[in-house]
């Protein structure tokens, strides 16, 4: 069986990781196709390296508009890459608006018409504009299988139209990568910490008011990670005289987070909707639980229902800084509570969002697609065992 897949997040070798763990559980060949050019969010253009243990192709072609998710497309037509590829089935990890998705979708169409689909975070119902609106309606028409992030992504796209076959794909982790490292000898006080992005919707505010109001508690604020919010971060930390109770780290590679995570104690995700937001999935949830952590987050988007299906975590309202005072409160001097939390959800994590898990998943559902796809010539595709 061969396997296309168009993914600009593989210029991030982890991300290939995934692709890794089908390859390894089914022996397809995989090809993937990333941006030669993509630039970062930290405007640094990424140079193309392969995962470790990804061993299928990886195409690299140049696109126009590198570093936007929607609007990138690739300078080729790809007529004759998926005559010469021909692959059984094709997935665009990308949302179904995105001038990308409109661009694999119609070479597919227009030559080889294999079983295609593409993958979704889109929480918001959202009525995007001519031409993108119309876009999207033909993308979910000639779609054959659909992989959300969230169930209230999937929940979207069924509003938006789609009846077709719908599989369930949210983040994963390796626990190879995400497991608990032995804590260092510290005085006795609580580590907190946020691990993600420094910008205004992710609650920091809220978080640090909270922060003030348990000063007289003995705990310790980790924050790893940049963004523009930094500054007025800053500022409000000093205001509450919190400034000397607050470690900075800044950007963490992604090998170093679970050190970090496995040093604190709570990890706190306050995220808070907007009319154009919500928390999609929150990944760095389950990487703290994996790593032994209990977790503290606020009910926007996807976060209540990832607390809840884990048990790892308490929920609190979102943008209400005195609940998530009282939260993290009762987690610094209930630490009965606060270990039997991060064992629970750290089980979950193994049983439920593990790579491994999620790759069979995924291969099933292609499988099952080209077994009974009528275009396809292949027949009485051969199952694989579970992981």
């Amino acid at each position: 069986m061969k396997l296309l897949i168009i993914n600009h997040s593989c210029t991030i070798p982890v991300v290939q990781q995934f692709y890794a763990e089908v390859e390894r559980q089914t022996g397809w060949e995989i090809t993937i196709v990333v941006p030669s050019n993509w630039q970062d969010e930290y405007n640094r253009v990424r140079t193309v390296e392969r995962w470790k243990d990804f061993t299928g192709q990886l195409i690299s072609l140049p696109v126009w508009k590198s570093g936007s998710i929607p609007l990138h497309i690739y300078r080729s037509l790809f007529f004759n890459l998926l005559r010469d590829l021909a692959p059984d089935f094709i997935y665009v990890h990308q949302e179904p608006y995105a001038l990308v998705t409109l661009q694999i979708y119609l070479a597919n169409y227009l030559t080889i018409r294999k079983s295609i689909g593409f993958f979704t975070w889109q929480n918001i119902f959202k009525n995007y504009p001519v031409p993108f609106r119309q876009m999207e309606r033909w993308i979910l028409k000639h779609t054959d299988v659909m992989f959300p992030g969230s169930h209230s992504a999937e929940a979207v796209m069924r509003k938006k139209g789609f009846t077709g076959q719908s599989v369930l794909l949210p983040s994963g982790i390796d626990p190879a990568i995400y497991y608990p490292r032995e804590q260092q000898s510290r005085p006795d006080e609580i580590l907190i910490g946020y691990v993600g992005r420094i910008v205004e919707q992710k609650g920091l505010k809220t978080l640090l008011l909270a922060l003030g109001e348990i000063a007289h508690l003995p705990w310790r604020f980790v924050l790893i990670g940049s963004g523009e919010f930094e500054p007025e971060f800053d500022q409000i930390a000093r205001s509450l005289n919190l400034s000397d109770r607050i470690e900075k780290h800044g950007f963490v590679p992604f090998t170093e987070t679970p050190n970090y995570l496995s040093e604190l104690d709570i990890l706190v995700l306050p995220s808070e909707t907007r009319s154009n937001w919500k928390e999609q999935f929150g990944r760095v949830i389950i990487e703290a639980m994996a790593c032994g952590t209990a977790v503290v987050g606020s009910d926007s988007g996807e976060i209540p229902y990832l607390i809840q299906a884990t048990q790892g975590g308490v929920v609190f309202p979102e943008g209400d800084a005195i609940a998530l005072a009282r939260s993290l409160e009762r987690l610094i001097v209930e630490p009965e509570l606060r270990v039997s939390l991060a064992e629970t959800g750290r089980n979950s994590v193994h049983q439920n969002y593990t790579n491994a898990l999620l790759a069979h998943r995924f291969a099933e559902a292609i499988k099952n697609q080209v077994e009974f796809d009528p275009k396809s010539q292949r027949s009485g595709v051969q199952s694989f065992p579970s992981p």
